[in-house]
């Protein structure tokens, strides 16, 4: 549910240009090269270096970005379109000052450029801007109605300032593109409408934490009459089961069972008319395993062992990354901006209190576990966790979990357990901004960056309130 930027080269392809027809189609490697060939000829070309830099900026590789971007505005800085690319480049590389300038220059040049009213509406909502961000989109969408980027940037706004029934509806729109209908869906998609004697499929959007968070909207869904069955990722399955055994759950695997509707899993809201008084569930709606919880428990009896045999340590389980999306650019970049590495975590250990840290970080990062911080007694089980079951009842048995916003994270706070989130500035609109606490989690506590790509303001307000709570337990004199 990433906002999305764009390149304003279409604004400027023809079809006789090889590159910019090669990037039309999404055969951006093949762009690059031909856009290489044309530039050893005509190295100074203000047009194609333009082109090429939008080009590089779908790419991720937005330093390339910036040299050819400059270098085509200094040879015709009357290039609205160079100047658009340029401000994309530098909202990626969060210089939010430096492209508010770009867009302003693509703007004097063009007040009707569509795609930089709506990326300088993305920024604006970055910086927490939100009616002054809409203007930018209306007025976008004014002149491409249709354009379901620009739509789509509209709708996280509103969602971001809490406007929920217009935002889900706007959010609609995302089903218009080609990327959205892969699907394969072919049931007419649930409105709302009461379906007595109809079988819903509820199915999977978005990563694991939308999957956890919306799930709380699937008993709702079930009240409006017939039968309902959900199509999940095998991981979430059995957590899923366990939290809703009154409906059957299926994995992404298996043949789809017959069905007269469908409704993605991020459409619930939109369909049930949810608003922020109205989200259900926000004092829990999973529920973990009490056999596997029981198991985590013995284990801790043999940690505290391990740990000197210190009695009534504060258990806080700590996730520093998020899961990588290489294949989808928006969330990639969001997941560059919201992960961090556990040596951010270092000043946790800087306390007098009896704390056992224990890792619940899977995937690329997991590896950091093996050399905490200097002073961190951290514990890593995470071998024995098979899925987001085994991951329930490791948390369920812990005081606190201390996490970047990602999947375990919902985990935690679908639970009911204090959950301590990291949110990055530019952070995600279900977090709403300008809010330390969320509606969709009663135990959630938001600790947002203060600047770009800064953590330490963060980390440095969560010391202060761990040292509070982990005063009753005192670490033992050495």
């Amino acid at each position: 549910m990433s906002q999305t930027f764009r390149s304003s080269a279409e604004q400027t392809l023809h079809p006789e240009d090889s590159a910019e027809a090669l990037q039309l189609a999404g055969r951006l490697q093949e762009a690059a090269a031909a856009y290489q060939i044309r530039l050893a000829s005509t190295p100074d070309d203000p047009r194609t270096l333009s082109n090429y830099g939008g080009l590089l900026n779908a790419c991720s590789h937005f330093d390339d970005a910036y040299t050819l971007l400059t270098r085509s505005i200094a040879l015709d800085p009357t290039q609205p379109d160079a100047w658009s690319n340029l401000g994309n480049t530098l909202l990626h590389l969060a210089r939010y000052d430096d492209a508010t300038a770009a867009y302003r220059n693509c703007l004097q040049r063009n007040p009707a450029h569509a795609l930089a009213l709506s990326n300088l509406g993305l920024l604006l909502d970055h910086r927490g801007a939100h009616e002054l961000a809409q203007k930018f989109h209306q007025v976008a969408i004014q002149l491409t109605p249709d354009n379901v980027h620009t739509r789509t940037n509209y709708a996280i706004s509103l969602l971001a300032q809490g406007d929920y029934l217009a935002g889900f509806r706007e959010y609609e729109w995302r089903w218009t593109t080609h990327s959205s209908r892969s699907y394969g869906m072919t049931m007419p998609q649930w409105k709302g409408e009461d379906f007595p004697g109809r079988t819903l499929m509820i199915h999977t959007e978005g990563g694991f934490g939308d999957m956890i968070q919306f799930s709380r909207f699937i008993p709702l869904a079930a009240r409006r009459g017939g039968h309902v069955i959900v199509r999940a990722r095998r991981e979430l399955l059995t957590l899923l089961r366990q939290s809703f055994p009154e409906h059957l759950f299926f994995s992404e695997d298996d043949v789809v069972p017959p069905h007269d509707l469908q409704c993605p899993v991020l459409s619930l809201p939109f369909a049930l008319g949810t608003t922020l008084t109205t989200i259900p569930g926000a004092g829990g709606f999973l529920h973990a395993d009490a056999q596997k919880t029981s198991f985590w428990h013995q284990m801790f009896h043999q940690d505290d062992a391990a740990n000197g045999g210190h009695s009534n340590p504060l258990r806080v389980g700590l996730v520093w990354a998020g899961a990588p999306h290489p294949e989808i650019q928006a969330a990639e970049l969001a997941d560059r901006r919201r992960s961090t590495d556990l040596a951010t975590f270092a000043l946790l250990a800087r306390t007098d209190a009896n704390i056992l840290f224990y890792s619940l970080q899977v995937g690329e990062r997991s590896s950091q576990a093996q050399t905490p911080p200097t002073g961190m007694r951290l514990i890593d089980h995470t071998p024995l966790l098979r899925d987001f079951s085994d991951t329930a009842a490791l948390v369920n048995a812990l005081d606190l979990v201390i996490a970047v916003d990602t999947s375990t994270a919902h985990v935690a706070a679908g639970l009911g357990k204090p959950v301590w989130m990291l949110s990055r500035y530019d952070q995600c609109w279900r977090w709403l901004s300008g809010r330390t606490d969320s509606p969709w989690y009663d135990s959630l506590r938001i600790y947002q960056q203060a600047a770009p790509l800064d953590w330490s303001d963060p980390i440095r307000r969560i010391v202060a309130d761990l040292q509070v709570l982990a005063a009753p337990h005192r670490r033992p004199p050495a």
